[in-house]
């Protein structure tokens, strides 16, 4: 294996680590009780590399690019927008493990109980949905600030908002699943 393979399998250990010690002290202490310090701690890395993989506290649980959608959607073939996201989204989950899936898990759950971070969202959603309605529009034919666009985004990804919720508060529920019962009745209902 090439050094900078290497590198980047270090890389994601600890990543994973930093998130997996994050996680494991918000359930015992609370999120606002945890310190970046005693985080880096636990992860037996200093907090300057803390720092290098995540900017703030804030950063281990707000929404991020989420490249296996990005990648999913740039997968689909063209067609209608909730078809293009149902299938972005089902070859998102699919893409990651079991694992992958239940740290989102974990995440979500955070996300959705802790109002700095539901706040947190909100001012880094922009981004997200824009790199997502300039792909769709690829995938669509539709242009960018067509409103049938922004309509089906706002319907598919609120269902995906509230089955996270949902999920956040029930871990027995399969949340792929459910995320994609809910679009496929959108997708046979509104396109």
């Amino acid at each position: 294996m090439s050094n900078g393979g290497l590198r980047e399998r270090k890389k994601a250990r600890t990543r994973e680590a930093i998130l997996r010690e994050a996680f494991r002290l918000f359930r015992e202490r609370g999120y606002n009780a945890t310190t970046t310090e005693q985080i880096a701690e636990a992860a037996e890395v200093s907090p300057a590399t803390f720092f290098r993989y995540f900017p703030t506290k804030e950063h281990l649980v707000t929404l991020d690019r989420f490249p296996p959608l990005i990648e999913g959607i740039a997968a689909q073939p063209p067609g209608a927008p909730v078809t293009v996201l149902r299938g972005a989204f089902r070859t998102a989950f699919a893409s990651l493990t079991a694992e992958e899936i239940a740290a989102g898990h974990a995440r979500e759950v955070f996300a959705t109980t802790v109002p700095e971070l539901v706040a947190a969202n909100l001012r880094k959603a922009s981004g997200l949905m824009g790199e997502i309605a300039e792909l769709l529009a690829d995938r669509t034919g539709y242009g960018r600030d067509d409103p049938r666009l922004r309509n089906a985004m706002g319907a598919v990804l609120g269902i995906v908002a509230l089955v996270w919720v949902e999920w956040a508060h029930d871990s027995a529920m399969d949340g792929p699943a459910e995320i994609d019962k809910a679009l496929e009745q959108l997708e046979s209902g509104l396109n």
